[in-house]
C-alpha cells in the first residue's frame, strides 16, 4: 500500500506537525498529526468542494446518493489519484472478501460516501445511504432509482468508510441503522485504521476489519524515508503511537510554554486550552 502512503501525504490527507508543535483536536487534547483522508479524492480543494455540495443537498434524502455518485464519478474519471485510490480499494476488497457474499455496501454521512458510492458502482451492489439520524435510503449500482429503505432480512452488508478511530459512529450508529433493517454489517473496509482500537472493537461486533493504511511505524518510517519528518518528529510520533496520553502529557510538562502561549492565542485555539485544563484532561 505504499502508493497510498505516498497519496496522503501528496494531498496533505495526514499532516504532521511541526517540531514542539502539536495539534489542537476538538476535544481539548494535542497530537503529532491530523488525518483528512477525503482529500485523497484528489486534493484539498476539490474534496472540500464535495463536502459543501453534500451539505448544500443533504436535505433530500432520496435524491442526494444520485448527485454524490455523479460527482464522484466524474471525478473518478479525471483525477489519477482518486482513480488510483479507488481501484486499489476495489482489488483489496477482492482479495480479502469473496465478493459473491456481499448482498450491500453502505457508507455512512459524509465522507464514506467519497468512497462508499463509486465503489457500490464498480463491483455492481446496491448502495445503502446511512445518514447520522439513521434513516436509510437504498440505490441500485447505477444510483438511477433510490427508495426509502426496505427490509434486507439475513442480507450481508459491507460498510466502506474513509477512517476508523476507535468506531464510535459504528456503534452508534451504523450498525443499529443497518440492523434495523434486518441486514447485518459482516465486513468494514476503511482507507485509514488509526489503530485506537477500532478494530478491535469491531472485532468484537463480528465484522471483519479491512484498512488500506494503518497510522504505525511502518507509516512514520515511510515519512521519515521520505524527508517528511525529521527523527525528533519521528520519536513523538512513536511514543504517541504507544501511550498517546502519556506522551502528550510528557510534552506539557517538558514544554510549559505551549499552553501558555495557546491561552494567548486565537479564539479556537484558546478554547481548546480551556478545554485541556478545566477537564484536567492530562492529569498535570
Amino acid at each position: 500500500m505504499s502508493d497510498i502512503m505516498s497519496y496522503l501525504f501528496k494531498t496533505n490527507a495526514i499532516r504532521f506537525c511541526e517540531e514542539n508543535k502539536p495539534f489542537w483536536y476538538t476535544s481539548g487534547k494535542i497530537g503529532p498529526y491530523f488525518i483528512n483522508t477525503h482529500f485523497v479524492y484528489g486534493n484539498e480543494k476539490d474534496a472540500v468542494e464535495l463536502l459543501s455540495f453534500i451539505d448544500d443537498a443533504l436535505s433530500d434524502h432520496l435524491s442526494l446518493p444520485k448527485k454524490v455518485f455523479e460527482k464522484t464519478l466524474e471525478q473518478y474519471n479525471t483525477n489519477e489519484i482518486y482513480k488510483n485510490v479507488i481501484n486499489t480499494m476495489k482489488k483489496y476488497i477482492e482479495d480479502n472478501i469473496d465478493v459473491s457474499e456481499i448482498d450491500y455496501i453502505s457508507g455512512g454521512e459524509r465522507r464514506d460516501w467519497f468512497f462508499s458510492n463509486i465503489l457500490a458502482y464498480l463491483l455492481d451492489k446496491p448502495h445503502i445511504s446511512i445518514y447520522k439520524d439513521l434513516s436509510t435510503v437504498v440505490s441500485d449500482s447505477k444510483f438511477e432509482n433510490t427508495q426509502i429503505s426496505e427490509n434486507i432480512s439475513g442480507k450481508k452488508v459491507l460498510h466502506i468508510a474513509d477512517l476508523i478511530t476507535v468506531a464510535s459512529s459504528y456503534i452508534r450508529a451504523w450498525i443499529p441503522a443497518i440492523e434495523n433493517m434486518g441486514g447485518k454489517i459482516e465486513w468494514s473496509c476503511v482507507v485509514v485504521d488509526r489503530m485506537q482500537g477500532g478494530k478491535e472493537k469491531l472485532q468484537q461486533n463480528n465484522i471483519k476489519a479491512l484498512s488500506l493504511v494503518n497510522v504505525d511505524s511502518t507509516l512514520f518510517q515511510k515519512a521519515l524515508d521520505m524527508g517528511i519528518i525529521n527523527e525528533s518528529q519521528q520519536k513523538m510520533l512513536e511514543g504517541f503511537f504507544a501511550n498517546p496520553d502519556e506522551t502528550m502529557r510528557q510534552f506539557l510538562i517538558d514544554h510549559p510554554e505551549f499552553l501558555e502561549n495557546s491561552l494567548n492565542a486565537d479564539e479556537k485555539t484558546k478554547k481548546r486550552a480551556k478545554l485541556l485544563i478545566d477537564g484536567n484532561l492530562y492529569n498535570l
